[in-house]
């Protein structure tokens, strides 16, 4: 497995973490979305998509989506949310999972009414039919929520982005519309992020595909030591899991 599928397989695992009830969830107000939204897109020529949390998919494309980047319906309409996931770039793929993952678990924290204040909003590249990688600007906010307050549907707007400067990785930022407070997203840099020496050798073990038991013989250290780094670096790191970690702190260069 390559690591852009491995930061992809924990995106979409970290989906299945919403526990929704699929009566709860009335489709007819998709619908109705849908019509809105291709009215919106054709009056401002933005590309407009829904994604689908419990469906872990787009499930709605506006159809002059592929229009910015010189594609007609045909070319897409089979592969719909793969043929786009394959046209941007490779370093930005990697980055806007992790940071997907990250702007998911901050709206997470947040209370309902809280959650529909806030939008995300990105830079990353992406191929144009002239085989050409341009950057796309794109706002995400959620449009509708389940029945518990868990986020369920949100909506994508993207335009070409006035910046085509070149620039080396993503833009993101989480702004809350109603107040004008932004929170940065970017990544953090290394030098934020301080594993202790034997955290590292711990990670890097893990990394390697040992057991703790295993890993316990042989850094000749108790199991309850090896447990207690292996749960600092996952705190560290914001890691739900050790392949959340282990990914997290190779993007960081911490495992070099």
């Amino acid at each position: 497995m390559t690591e852009q599928d491995s930061i992809n397989e924990i995106f979409f695992k970290f989906l299945l973490q919403y526990n929704f009830n699929e009566k709860d969830l009335d489709y007819s107000i998709l619908d109705k979305h849908k019509v809105a939204l291709q009215a919106l897109s054709t009056i401002s020529n933005s590309g407009i998509n829904v994604f689908d949390i419990y469906k872990r998919q787009v499930v709605f494309y506006s159809s002059n989506f592929g229009t910015l980047l010189g594609y007609i319906q045909s070319d897409y309409e089979k592969l719909g949310q793969q043929f786009f996931a394959d046209k941007i770039h490779p370093e930005d793929k990697l980055k806007l999972s992790l940071q997907g993952i990250s702007t998911l678990k901050i709206l997470n924290s947040l209370s309902s009414d809280e959650k529909l204040n806030h939008k995300e909003i990105k830079e990353y590249r992406m191929l144009n039919a002239q085989n050409k990688y341009v950057r796309l600007i794109e706002q995400y906010q959620i449009i509708e929520l389940d029945k518990k307050g868990q986020t369920w549907l949100l909506m994508g707007v993207t335009d070409i982005s006035p910046n085509q400067e070149e620039f080396n990785g993503i833009k993101v930022q989480l702004l809350n519309f109603r107040t004008g407070q932004i929170i940065s997203l970017e990544p953090s840099p290394t030098a934020q992020i301080e594993l202790t020496k034997r955290e590292r050798e711990v990670l890097k073990l893990v990394k390697d595909g040992f057991l703790s038991k295993e890993i316990s013989n042989m850094l000749s250290i108790s199991l309850h030591t090896v447990n207690t780094h292996r749960q600092r670096f996952l705190e560290k790191l914001g890691a739900n899991n050790s392949l959340e970690a282990v990914m997290f702190a190779s993007r960081f260069g911490l495992l070099e």
